[in-house]
């Protein structure tokens, strides 16, 4: 084989449509779009139109929230850790954050942090930095005398310290903090009625 022999397969390129050149090319003179009106020019937005009555995705109730500044999390399960403390790709030693867990293949990328589900057994005392884990994650790793580390209890803290202080340099009092635990559960009701009491 030649340079100048080498070309694509048969059909990876099709040739454009040429339009408006004429009567002979049969895509002459309003080159396939019809004839006058919105839909033969460029800028068409006729797309949901219903005559000028209230269209269909109006009429739907609108549900949800898709929040523009979720984190996005990079999940971890344990038995994906413990596969690759199996297979040798993980020291179990070390102190094991994103960028490892990538080096070793249990993730393709850290994103914005790495999250730890509780899905799986652990054989092996594990060291972790990771931006949060559920409560069975933890559990399981102590249980096997490993630590987590959550960096979102840190950030929270800090970003908490900061609120404050922009609120002590206004002169606002701070917010009082929600009850914690069962207090959540009692019901408005069952409030006002103590308060009677």
């Amino acid at each position: 084989m030649k340079l100048n022999e080498i070309r694509d397969n048969e059909g990876a390129h099709k040739k454009r449509m040429r339009v408006g050149r004429g009567p002979g090319s049969g895509k002459g003179k309003t080159a396939g779009r019809g004839v006058k009106g919105q839909k033969s020019r460029t800028g068409v937005s006729l797309l949901g139109f219903e005559g000028g009555q209230m269209p269909l995705y109006m009429r739907m109730p609108k549900r949800g929230f898709n929040n523009p500044n979720a984190l996005k999390l990079a999940e971890v399960n344990l038995w994906r850790l413990q596969d690759a403390i199996d297979a040798g790709k993980l020291d179990a030693k070390s102190e094991l954050k994103g960028d490892a867990l990538v080096a070793a293949g249990v993730i393709r990328r850290v994103k914005d942090g790495v999250r730890l589900l509780g899905t799986g057994e652990l054989k092996q005392a594990l060291n972790l930095v990771v931006w949060s884990a559920t409560s069975g994650a933890i559990k399981a790793i102590e249980a096997a005398g490993g630590t987590v580390v959550q960096e979102r209890i840190a950030a929270e803290a800090k970003a908490a310290a900061r609120v404050e202080k922009r609120n002590a340099a206004k002169g606002k009092a701070p917010a009082p903090k929600a009850p914690r635990g069962d207090e959540n559960k009692i019901s408005a009701r069952a409030k006002r009625t103590a308060a009677k009491a």
